[in-house]
């Protein structure tokens, strides 16, 4: 039994987007509560909170995993068969290739607070994506895991 070499990263929303959803609400409480009622302002923001912390968690829930012989990110995976080199990208490197160097193929996992990627060749012959560019907070540690699980293939 060979052991897997294994990443796993969640692409969370960071924390100053919760500070400046809070900031929003509290904004828009004020707004209201001088128009409406006090229950009714309290409950029309009850539902704005409901919306920014599903909206926040939902676009913070993609998830980014190197196991089992699979590459994950969000809702994709291919099996490690498929995977050519995995290249780290600086800030400038990223905006360039999911900018004007971009191929209209690729498969994006991408966050705006995310300035970093790696960029995932992808040697099936079969897929029409010739890589894959995925935003990570630790390009270096998931580029490691990808080559290990491409040499452990």
């Amino acid at each position: 039994m060979t052991l897997t070499p294994a990443y796993r990263e969640r692409l969370g929303v960071p924390l100053r987007w919760w500070v400046q959803g809070t900031m929003l609400v509290a904004t828009f409480w004020l707004a209201v509560v001088v128009a409406l009622p006090a229950l009714a302002a309290w409950l029309v923001t009850a539902v704005m909170v409901a919306l920014l912390v599903a909206a926040l968690w939902s676009y913070g829930s993609v998830h980014l995993a190197v196991a089992d012989g699979t590459f994950r990110a969000g809702r994709a995976h291919i099996a490690a068969a498929f995977l050519g080199t995995a290249t780290v990208l600086d800030a400038e490197e990223t905006r360039r290739a999911a900018g004007v160097e971009a191929d209209a193929r690729a498969y994006l996992v991408l966050r705006p607070y995310l300035k970093r990627a790696v960029k995932v060749e992808i040697t099936d012959p079969a897929d029409p994506t010739p890589y894959w560019l995925v935003a990570t907070r630790h390009p270096e540690e998931l580029a490691r895991a990808l080559t290990a699980l491409t040499h452990a293939g």
